[in-house]
């Protein structure tokens, strides 16, 4: 039996990286910016998670897997405890896994925050770049993918569709 106190909050973050997200499995829940806080109280651990959206259907299941793997490590007293005090942004995805976003197919979000100009350059034009072949001629063909957080375009100089993952 191991106890809370016999690990350190970098180890639990280690293993929370071992968690995957189930609509996007080539990114964990850490480089997504879903898990949020690790605490250790005593014998008992606390994982904060933020939902990308309040209606995230993969919440439950990132939820149950965080669960079980603080169970599969020995933890026995932990608590899984979805945050909604900070609304989940795009920007807390690491570079990393936009990079990967991008070489799954999947055109990655770009930033929220920051110089306003070029902001509202981006609401303007809506231009997203093809994760395939970087060609800028695409076109939004439905504001919904195959989730809710991202959108169907469709790229005029590969002839492939993909999905971006949609600024929040």
């Amino acid at each position: 039996m191991t106890t809370a106190t016999t690990h350190t909050e970098d180890e639990i973050w280690s293993w929370l990286k071992e968690v995957t997200d189930p609509e996007i499995p080539v990114l964990n829940i850490v480089e997504m910016g879903i898990a949020r806080k690790v605490e250790i109280d005593g014998d008992k651990v606390l994982v904060k998670i933020t939902p990308t959206y309040s209606g995230c259907p993969a919440m439950s299941a990132i939820e149950k897997e965080v669960k079980l793997k603080l169970a599969e490590k020995g933890i026995e007293k932990f608590e899984v405890k979805k945050d909604f005090s900070e609304t989940w942004t795009t920007d807390w995805m690491t570079e990393d896994a936009k990079a990967r976003l991008k070489d799954y197919g999947i055109a990655p979000p770009e930033k929220t925050t920051g110089d306003d100009d070029f902001l509202k350059s981006l609401k303007s034009t809506k231009v997203v770049p093809c994760p395939y072949c970087d060609s800028l001629d695409t076109e939004l063909q439905s504001e919904f993918g195959s989730t809710a957080c991202k959108a169907q375009y469709y790229c005029k100089e590969c002839d492939e569709p993909f999905e971006h993952f949609k600024c929040i």
